[in-house]
């Protein structure tokens, strides 16, 4: 990946946090952002994000006790929570292809990242095994 990436500014990356397109010029960013090693930290930000306004809402305006109200926002926001981590793959998917991406270029990438980042450790591992026996002798 080039240094030269080019990031969204706060209001267009709220813009993208609720699921809105980016321009062209943000294309790599995006492809960045659902597959580098922190895409799935990312996404959850993203979505405590969004569940934020409407567990508010209910904290706030739902005509009840305090408890109750605790408990059902913090209910809802759990469930929302939930079905946005179950449905990752497939939104990250929407947002590379918002992008200008082939479906399935997230899955690829993250899956080519980590078999580079195993045969890496492999490699290293190897060496320093190497490294031991080398001095044993």
């Amino acid at each position: 990946m080039t240094s030269e990436r080019l990031r969204p500014g706060p209001l267009r990356w709220l813009w993208y946090a609720f699921g809105g397109g980016l321009p062209a010029r943000y294309r790599e960013w995006v492809l960045h952002d659902t597959t580098c090693s922190t895409w799935l930290p990312r996404h959850i930000v993203r979505s405590l994000l969004m569940l934020a306004l409407p567990v508010t809402a209910v904290l706030l305006f739902l005509p009840a006790d305090l408890g109750l109200r605790v408990l059902t926002a913090f209910t809802a926001g759990a469930c929302g929570l939930m079905f946005m981590i179950v449905h990752v793959i497939e939104t990250t998917e929407r947002r590379l292809v918002k992008a200008g991406y082939v479906g399935g270029t997230g899955e690829l990438t993250r899956s080519a990242r980590s078999h580079d980042s195993q045969r890496l450790a492999n490699a290293q591992r190897r060496a320093r095994v190497a490294e031991r026996n080398a001095r044993r002798r």
